[in-house]
């Protein structure tokens, strides 16, 4: 009975102490991405080209540049330079959760609000 609980506890810890999420935010710090999101039933797709200091943005044709200020190697804050109204004055924060060799899961909310969303950015050649 011993050896069959110290068996189980072996294999708990095993799977208990797994690897953590991969994270090589500095791979993705500057470079050309794209981003997809389903808003209203219809995929639609960004893409934007960022730098240490700054991310153009495309969306359905249009052209918006925002300012980055970098927290850690894995969080930074958005704040777009030309807002068009109140809502685009409003700055984002975004956290890159996990990351392998050609894209980075990444968290993000508009700062002072709590609903936070999650999407996927994939590095373009």
């Amino acid at each position: 009975m011993i050896k069959y609980f110290f068996f189980g506890l072996v294999v708990l810890l095993f799977f208990a102490c797994g690897q953590p999420p991969q994270r090589n935010c500095e791979d993705f710090k500057t470079g050309k991405f794209s981003f997809t999101a389903t808003i209203n039933g219809e995929e639609k797709k960004t893409t934007f080209h960022r730098t240490l200091e700054l991310e153009v943005d495309e969306y359905e044709g249009k052209v918006d540049s925002s300012s980055i200020r970098w927290i850690n190697d894995c969080e930074y804050v958005l704040k777009n330079l030309n807002p068009k109204n109140k809502a685009e004055e409003k700055p984002i924060h975004i956290k890159i959760l996990t990351t392998s060799e050609s894209s980075y899961t990444f968290e993000y909310n508009i700062v002072g609000d709590n609903k936070k969303f999650k999407g996927t950015a994939k590095k373009v050649d």
